[in-house]
């Protein structure tokens, strides 16, 4: 079982790899993201609004800018398939599901405007640090519930596995980037604004 799980979650990052970053800026992005998203992991220990703020602001902005900007649109030459047919097959976030989140998230603050107890939730925020705190803890049900919604989400329309193998390869990776993405800078330095590795690989895959 627990090799099945494995391999499982080893073909979710290679499509996600293959499919979504063929980009070096994008690389790159996710580079940076990988480093805040694990300097927010600590801080959620230590200060989970730091870690929110950081998760969202740096981590999270840059990881979808790279998605949404600068990753190609067209048809996927190296996969044979189309951006809408990889829409389509995404497990996870596709473009627009991550709309929809980010979108929320984006939002979420005027609910403390309007409301500032946060239906009775929160003490009313007086200073502009109260209420950045406050919007940090709403992010950081945001993105909870991101993640908890399309993993139950899986368990429906695919299975158990599927969703829990999903969750497990969003949460690990910021480390699986890094160590993917962290030369992709250097490449872009150079010149290369697509990784020319990528349809070796998948022809060896």
């Amino acid at each position: 079982m627990i090799r099945k799980f494995l391999q499982e979650l080893r073909i979710q990052r290679w499509d996600d790899h293959r499919y979504y970053h063929h980009s070096r800026i994008n690389q790159s992005l996710h580079f940076v993201s990988a480093v805040s998203f694990m300097f927010a992991y600590v801080m959620l220990l230590i200060d989970p609004v730091v870690s929110a703020l950081v998760g969202w602001l740096v981590s999270m902005t840059t990881r979808q800018a790279g998605h949404f900007f600068f990753e190609p649109k067209g048809y996927d030459h190296v996969n044979q398939a189309t951006h809408e047919h990889k829409e389509e097959i995404k497990v996870g976030y596709n473009l627009q599901r991550k709309v929809v989140l980010m979108t929320i998230w984006a939002l979420s603050p005027l609910v403390l405007l309007i409301d500032p107890t946060l239906f009775g939730l929160f003490e009313p925020w007086t200073t502009l640090a109260d209420f950045t705190r406050q919007v940090a803890k709403v992010w950081l049900v945001v993105g909870f519930g991101g993640l908890l919604f399309r993993t139950v989400h899986l368990f429906f329309i695919r299975d158990v596995e599927t969703g829990l193998v999903w969750m497990t390869k969003i949460i690990t990776d910021p480390f699986n980037d890094f160590k993917l993405y962290y030369k992709a800078p250097l490449a872009l330095l150079r010149g290369e604004l697509v990784d020319p590795g990528l349809e070796e690989h998948v022809k060896h895959a």
